[in-house]
């Protein structure tokens, strides 16, 4: 039977707590971010089932912005309504976020507070964690030989064309494929998400997306406010980004460097201490924020960079999600899902290799390291924080 949400709704502050723990936790980027997710709220608190879990993934590819924070969003929506929402966010994003913008604020002393062997240790782990969750959503989502034909297809063209539009091209042609492919039975059911936004509302933040996007840079111009200026570019950056992760990078720099709020050497430094921290890797606008050459800057200006790069997220998501539920009780669309969703697993599969391993294993101390923290996951069933840890200090030893 599919796993099922529970009846009651959580509290915003327990929400909060269930993602403070994952963004105290979550090393590994966005791909290992939705394996930590995965392995939480399907396999352990039940929360959603795996095609539902996988239709939210593919929703939040399709929507600019970091796909991890926008699931989070979504899940902490679906929970706890508005509240939950901004808690999921506060919860998985806060960590990594002041981490930032502390080091902004303290360059010197700040840098070599992390080995780099533990670092290299949280990289491997997260090759246990994107293993674990390919296995057992391929297991899920392709039986079949169309299933899993498709999804190797998948792997293939996300590796000969790693860009974010081939991602989504892949990803849509994958959901072409599935509707003329696939006929679902009438009866398939998906696990309902209780989104208690009419698609009136759903409408309402979807134009104020809109607006801000359209408005902001008329406004900033206007008023020579250096504030306005700030969020615009962030809030921009935000919207364009399909992907997330490391495709926000260009892009920040393009934003900050050539007018001279940041220098390129500290643009730099705090892009490799966004590698150190857990959570999502747009949490770099905080340190950037943190860092600009005029106001607003410190505390401040790295809230305000912090905001403004994940208000689209916030809106798009909330615009979706009412139409969505509506959407994929379709048969077609569950056929056009059923293509998409071994899409998704191809994707985690590609990127399993490319950039999880390559980034990762270098030695054969590495691949049995992956290898102990996998049996732990799979056969050990130990808490994915608590592998999390072990792999850091053992990384540190042998570094």
């Amino acid at each position: 039977m599919a796993n099922t949400l529970a009846s009651h709704s959580d509290s915003p502050w327990s929400v909060f707590l269930i993602f403070l723990r994952l963004g105290l936790t979550s090393f590994g980027g966005p791909i290992a971010h939705l394996g930590y997710f995965r392995a939480e709220f399907v396999t352990r608190r039940r929360w959603l089932s795996e095609r539902s879990y996988a239709d939210l993934v593919a929703l939040c590819q399709f929507l600019p912005g970091p796909a991890s924070s926008q699931v989070g969003i979504a899940l902490g929506l679906s929970r706890a309504g508005y509240g939950g929402a901004a808690a999921a966010w506060a919860g998985f994003t806060l960590p990594s976020a002041i981490a930032l913008i502390v080091f902004a604020m303290g360059l010197s002393h700040y840098g070599n507070a992390i080995f780099p062997g533990v670092l290299h240790g949280l990289k491997v782990v997260a090759v246990a964690v994107v293993a674990q969750a390919v296995w057992g959503m391929a297991r899920n989502l392709c039986r079949g030989v169309a299933r899993i034909t498709l999804m190797l297809m998948a792997a293939c063209a996300a590796l000969l064309e790693p860009s974010t539009w081939g991602q989504v091209g892949v990803i849509a042609i994958a959901g072409v494929a599935g509707l003329l492919l696939f006929k679902p039975l009438p009866g398939t059911e998906h696990d309902a998400l209780p989104i208690a936004i009419s698609r009136r509302a759903g409408a309402l933040w979807l134009g104020l997306f809109g607006v801000l996007l359209a408005g902001l840079p008329i406004l900033a111009d206007w008023l020579h406010s250096p504030l306005l200026a700030l969020v615009d570019a962030f809030y921009r950056t935000g919207s364009l980004v399909f992907g997330g992760g490391h495709v926000v990078l260009p892009l920040l720099q393009a934003e900050v460097v050539p007018p001279q709020w940041v220098s390129n050497d500290v643009f730099l430094a705090g892009y490799g201490a966004t590698q150190a921290v857990p959570g999502p890797l747009f949490t770099f606008a905080a340190f950037l924020g943190a860092s600009m050459n005029h106001a607003p800057t410190g505390w401040l200006g790295g809230v305000v960079g912090l905001l403004a790069i994940f208000a689209p997220s916030f809106l798009l998501v909330m615009a979706a999600l009412p139409f969505w539920a509506t959407l994929r009780r379709s048969p077609r669309i569950q056929a056009a899902l059923a293509g998409v969703n071994a899409a998704v697993v191809g994707l985690l599969l590609a990127a399993l290799y490319q950039p999880v391993w390559t980034s990762a294993i270098f030695s054969v101390a590495d691949f049995a390291l992956a290898l102990l923290a996998l049996a732990a996951l799979t056969v050990g069933r130990l808490p994915p924080w608590l592998v999390v840890a072990g792999c850091g200090a053992v990384g540190g030893l042998l570094g």
